[in-house]
């Protein structure tokens, strides 16, 4: 095996940041990854789509089709004809911050690939249409530094928890207005800000939540980001919109409840009452009525009770099942 990874994925105008810290992944890269691909080296598209006609099956990340779409599209086109079969992984058909020629750029890669996987049934509508195809579904499994540990009992902090890169469609903005109906409950909120963190701290302001919301601004490692979540009553996913996410089997890994809108892959993820609570996105009142009900007595431990075991290698074997095997 043999992968091709990204020199330069994102213009210099990208609002986060182009590598984790120091450049040291957590996980340790394939010693067959070859940092080679850019946006800004066209004749690279083309060079390196023409070595690839050996391969046996090549495997397409898809997550950002601004910038990934011009250069899998260049390499497609240099594969030409004869090459070998196309799996594209469809994190995101289209960006939650649309751009113009995103349909165009997924439209053109899409259609060029014999099979399609995606990770919700509304990304998968989404790439049959775009695509032509019917596209695979299957849950994206949960990677795990390490075994988690899991706590058997925990007292209530009366504090939650939102983590991961924060963008606007994350819906941030519609917790920190539900924290205004739920007196005497705090947040932490840890991760990288799209765009900076200024926003949200005008916002705090704004609602008065200076003393009861903290914000963590940057990437967060591993072994912090365990703390974090071992250490909330909750996890909250306030998405206005979404395709899918590890952060609910993160959560769950380490016992952790989540509180979660009804998009993209979440209630699949979360079941109502019984490992977590759902509410309607975009909505403060929804948001902050779920909130309150997590803390009404008893309803906690419950759901704290209710936490699956996560079966990472078994969730693995069926992902690459559907990946590899067809």
């Amino acid at each position: 095996m043999e992968i091709i990874s990204w020199r330069t994925q994102y213009p210099f105008f990208y609002p986060g940041e182009q590598f984790v810290p120091q450049n040291k992944p957590e996980l340790p890269t394939h010693p067959g990854t070859k940092r080679v691909l850019s946006w800004r080296n066209p004749a690279g598209w083309g060079r390196w789509g023409r070595r690839l006609r050996s391969f046996d099956q090549l495997i397409f990340i898809w997550w950002v089709p601004t910038f990934q779409g011009p250069v899998y599209w260049g390499m497609l086109r240099a594969l030409g004809r004869q090459r070998p079969p196309v799996t594209v992984i469809c994190h995101n058909v289209l960006p939650h911050e649309p751009r113009p020629g995103d349909r165009t750029f997924a439209r053109a890669v899409l259609r060029r690939c014999e099979r399609v996987i995606v990770h919700s049934e509304s990304q998968a509508e989404l790439a049959e249409h775009l695509s032509g195809k019917s596209p695979i579904l299957a849950d994206l499994p949960l990677v795990m530094l390490d075994a988690p540990k899991r706590a058997v009992t925990r007292r209530l902090s009366k504090n939650l928890l939102l983590f991961g890169f924060v963008r606007p469609y994350k819906g941030l903005d519609v917790l920190l207005e539900a924290l205004t109906k739920t007196p005497d409950i705090t947040l932490t909120v840890a991760g990288e800000f799209w765009g900076g963190p200024k926003p949200y701290e005008q916002l705090i302001k704004r609602l008065r939540l200076q003393r009861r919301v903290t914000l963590r601004d940057g990437y967060v490692p591993a072994d912090d980001l365990a703390d974090y979540i071992a250490g909330a009553d909750a996890v909250v996913l306030p998405y206005k919109s979404g395709t899918a996410s590890w952060n609910v089997h993160l959560a769950h890994a380490y016992g952790t409840p989540v509180i979660a809108t009804r998009v993209g892959s979440l209630p699949v993820q979360v079941h109502d009452g019984v490992d977590g609570l759902l509410c309607e996105p975009g909505d403060a009142t929804s948001l902050a009525e779920a909130i309150n009900r997590f803390y009404k007595r008893g309803v906690a431990k419950k759901l704290q009770e209710g936490v699956p075991e996560i079966p990472v290698d078994k969730d693995w074997e069926r992902y690459l099942q559907a990946v590899i095997g067809g």
